[in-house]
């Protein structure tokens, strides 16, 4: 295979749009779409996707990549799909019709089921099972929430006629016409059904979460043979060879191939996720065990912590309270001010994510003056992303040894000053990589491994390179100090100890 014809293409599904890049085997951006697409909001705590608005928005970036790639489908090598997890639908088989709109990982509508079986043995029992928690923000209560929810729903389920799927499995649902129900590990493991050491689809999770196993998508490797896109769609037939889950590939993407190395995405959430290894990790400080990726049959490990809120906190401040016009804004009026003035921004829009999982805790904002203003109010939604990348951190200090350095990536990460701000409160190094489409990245590499594109992991993580590296600049102290009044702003926000 002459390296300068290989192409490979990655569907890079987001909470809130879509994109589809073309890469060279060298990593190189060859082409690039995106589009966004609408959430709703029918209640507080609740999120909502037309899946089939994700599904037309997907099909038409695929189109504009290659067109802006100058390529046709068959130039395409391998198609890798990587997707927002934990986001579920439930869809009828003969027509591919869902029956609900997707409901997001951000959604909280079954925070009381999960706080009325809470207790200290089921967690354990669930926590050794899946590496996971009882929390809403898992897929297993959302579909059960459907199942439930809309009439006759859960008989069709029983008798056949329904699938259930992440994100990738509707996906490649679509683009197969139907042929392929899959999903692959690493999303399987974000399900809360599935568990991770034996591999499989468990029988007392999908009892105690009340899911017929009828609905379920096979689970494969993450790069793996999964058939190929309908010939009609985009002029021949794309092969489909890598499912993952968007922090796990953005892990790929990074090269974290070594235990202990760290990576950090900043999009509309944050999530921070360690290699661990070939064996599961059962956090002390309720972060996540769950599975990195899997090849070859062999599963590496992860741990993640998950901020509900980064991003997303930025596009509050345009869209809803019209702090800013732009985005990039941020940066230049975080620059404009010394310090926030001891303001203090909890962006618990959905509750709080690890390590603190209160799905009741709302937003606010604390240490206000005559002298605050739109200054420091955006500065201080930058700062809550480094204060809560620092409560990962910490949280994950008793099961990993501190790392040496985090790589971060996301659109979040290509703000100078909040990376440098990072690398202060985290007392660590910073270092952000020349490629900055780590997600869809990964998921393209590994579709390019399973075809021989690259022989191993090490190949892939040769080609990884640091564009900046960002040192601690801020005394420790100071930065103790800084982070000792977030964790009281965060307590006065919380409704559960």
């Amino acid at each position: 295979m002459e390296k300068r014809k290989v192409a490979l293409l990655a569907i890079d599904e987001g909470t809130t749009s879509t994109r589809a890049i073309v890469f060279g085997r060298d990593g190189a951006r060859l082409g690039v779409a995106q589009r966004e697409f609408g959430q709703s909001f029918p209640q507080s705590g609740w999120v909502e996707h037309d899946a089939m608005e994700i599904w037309t928005a997907t099909a038409a970036c695929v189109r504009d990549a290659l067109a802006e790639a100058h390529l046709s489908a068959g130039d395409v090598t391998a198609l890798g799909i990587t997707n927002q997890r934990e986001t579920t639908l439930i869809w009828e088989r003969a027509s591919g019709r869902p029956i609900h709109p997707a409901i997001v990982w951000q959604d909280r509508r079954t925070a009381a089921w999960c706080r009325e079986r809470t207790t200290a043995e089921r967690e354990r029992w669930l926590q050794r099972k899946t590496g996971l928690l009882l929390d809403p923000y898992f897929s297993a209560t959302k579909a059960a929430w459907i199942l439930d929810h809309v009439p006759g729903a859960r008989a069709r389920a029983e008798a056949g006629e329904l699938a259930f799927g992440t994100i990738d499995t509707w996906l490649l649902w679509q683009l197969t016409g139907g042929r392929i129900h899959a999903t692959d590990a690493t999303n399987a493991s974000r399900t809360a059904l599935y568990d991770i050491t034996a591999e499989r689809w468990d029988s007392e999770l999908l009892d105690f979460f009340g899911v017929p196993p009828q609905i379920l998508p096979d689970v494969r490797d993450s790069a793996a043979d999964y058939g190929s896109t309908d010939a009609a769609l985009f002029g021949a037939a794309i092969p489909i060879c890598a499912l993952i889950g968007d922090q796990q590939a953005a892990t790929v993407g990074q090269a974290c191939f070594a235990p202990g190395m760290i990576k950090s995405t900043y999009g509309t959430g944050c999530f921070l996720v360690l290699n661990a290894g070939q064996q599961p990790v059962q956090s002390r400080h309720r972060l996540l065990g769950t599975i990195g990726y899997r090849i070859g049959g062999h599963s590496t490990y992860a741990l993640e912590g998950s901020i509900f809120v980064a991003g997303a906190a930025v596009q509050w401040l345009r869209d809803a309270m019209h702090l800013i016009r732009r985005a990039g804004d941020s940066e230049e009026l975080a620059r404009s001010i010394p310090d926030t003035q001891g303001v203090y921004l909890v962006p618990a829009f959905t509750g709080l994510g690890a390590p603190y999982w209160d799905p009741e805790a709302r937003g606010a904002i604390l240490g206000l003056t005559r002298d605050s203003g739109i200054a420091q109010i955006v500065r201080a939604a930058l700062e809550s992303v480094c204060y809560q990348t620092r409560d990962l951190l910490e949280a994950m200090k008793p099961d990993a040894p501190q790392p040496t350095e985090l790589r971060v990536d996301g659109g979040m990460s290509v703000n100078g000053w909040l990376m440098q701000f990072l690398a202060d409160i985290l007392q660590i190094p910073v270092v952000r990589p020349q490629t900055v489409e780590t997600t869809a990245l990964g998921a393209a590499q590994f579709a390019g491994l399973y075809t021989g594109v690259y022989t191993s992991l090490e190949e892939i993580g040769a080609l990884w390179k640091p564009e900046a590296r960002f040192e601690p600049k801020l005394q420790a102290t100071r930065a103790d100090t800084l982070y000792a009044g977030w964790r009281e702003a965060v307590a006065r926000t919380r409704t559960q100890p």
